[in-house]
């Protein structure tokens, strides 16, 4: 069996929020346990990527600069001007790429960390993480694995029938791979409207969700909606529900895509088909709509099945958290999910996550003081 490498803390993932997760652990005096294995305080971050940029290098290249949300600077580096015509999985990644060159944070990459499980039955014990290049123990994680690694795929009746081409919104790629085509495009979020405006342009397009869309007339104000919306994901969390889609907090906005593809006449929302036979659906009303492809813009969820042995989920399905940290489990913080989602979300979740695991260190050394 191999030896399990070292670290006080493990970060799982180097996107905005490991990378700020990073950041304050260095702040707080925390070593490379790459390179100080032996240190009193060390951390290490897993990144399943073969390169810095987090989930935004996989972004479809027609995501450009000029069509993000915006992004909230990294820790300590502001962004530089960007070209709002530059792909985003160029332009975010490069900003990645700089943050790392200056901070040197301790990241191994490309690993993907396949499980972590405590090590025994101590409620203060160590924790393992078995990864693809060997196994970790920690005191602590801060998981920061966002949600692309797990899309929503939802399983229709006769979808393995289908003749034509399913994809989900990770695997989409240019709008040209359909001309001509008939797509369906199912999804009520922000990437199924961008995605419609953009297919709508060299295709017949049918756009399908299970609800009408509620969208919402104003500009997005981050100090009400943004507020609020905050204080509605963070009361589930704590309650311990699952939490849904920003869109199913916020309502669509009427983004300049939305509105393309209103003018043009293809933001015409269907009710979902009943089901999926081989050469295109049956619809709602009983006819049939002939299909070359169905793309699922449906959606991503938390992406924590490696914590599955730490048995961190209650009977609804949801974790219940208290800030950053796991309730009742103060080794286990998750950032980059329910409220700090969002990029400025995440870099405060990382602070936050920092903090209350320095306390949580710092009151262990106590016991084992009063032990000695």
């Amino acid at each position: 069996m191999t030896t399990p490498r070292t670290a006080t803390v493990v970060v799982v993932g180097a996107g905005q929020a490991g990378l700020s997760a990073a950041f304050h652990l260095q702040r707080a005096g925390f070593t490379s346990a790459l390179t100080s294995p032996t240190a009193a305080r060390s951390y290490v971050v897993l990144d399943a990527n073969p390169a810095p940029g987090g989930a935004w290098q996989h972004r479809w290249p027609s995501l450009t600069v000029g069509s993000l949300n915006r992004i909230f600077d990294l820790p300590g580096l502001a962004q530089p001007e960007m070209d709002a015509h530059e792909a985003s999985s160029t332009a975010v990644p490069r900003y990645f790429a700089d943050f790392e060159d200056r901070y040197d944070p301790a990241i191994l990459r490309p690993v993907r960390v396949l499980s972590v499980d405590y090590a025994d039955d101590d409620e203060q014990g160590e924790l393992i993480v078995a990864t693809d290049r060997g196994p970790w123990r920690a005191r602590a994680i801060i998981n920061a694995t966002g949600t692309w690694g797990n899309p929503v795929r939802p399983s229709y009746p006769g979808a393995e029938t289908f003749r034509g081409r399913r994809l989900h919104t990770r695997e989409y790629g240019r709008l040209e791979d359909f001309a001509g085509q008939r797509v369906a495009i199912v999804g009520g979020g922000i990437s199924a409207v961008q995605q419609l405006e953009e297919i709508s342009r060299v295709a017949e397009t049918h756009w399908y969700t299970r609800r009408e869309p509620v969208f919402i007339e104003g500009e997005f104000d981050p100090e009400t909606t943004g507020r609020s919306t905050i204080d509605k994901v963070t009361a589930d969390v704590e309650a311990g529900r699952p939490t849904g889609s920003v869109v199913g907090y916020t309502g669509l906005g009427w983004s300049p895509a939305a509105r393309r593809a209103r003018d043009r006449g293809a933001l015409v929302r269907r009710p979902m088909f009943t089901r999926i036979e081989p050469d295109g659906v049956r619809e709602a009303d009983g006819s049939f709509t002939p299909l070359d492809a169905i793309l699922w813009a449906t959606g991503f969820r938390a992406d924590l099945s490696h914590l599955d042995p730490l048995y961190l989920r209650n009977e609804l399905g949801g974790i219940t958290m208290r800030g950053t940290q796991v309730a009742g489990e103060p080794r286990v913080h998750l950032i980059g999910f329910g409220p700090s989602q969002s990029t400025v979300g995440a870099n405060r979740a990382g602070r936050a996550a920092v903090a209350s695991l320095v306390r949580y260190l710092d009151e262990g050394a106590v016991e084992d003081d009063i032990a000695v």
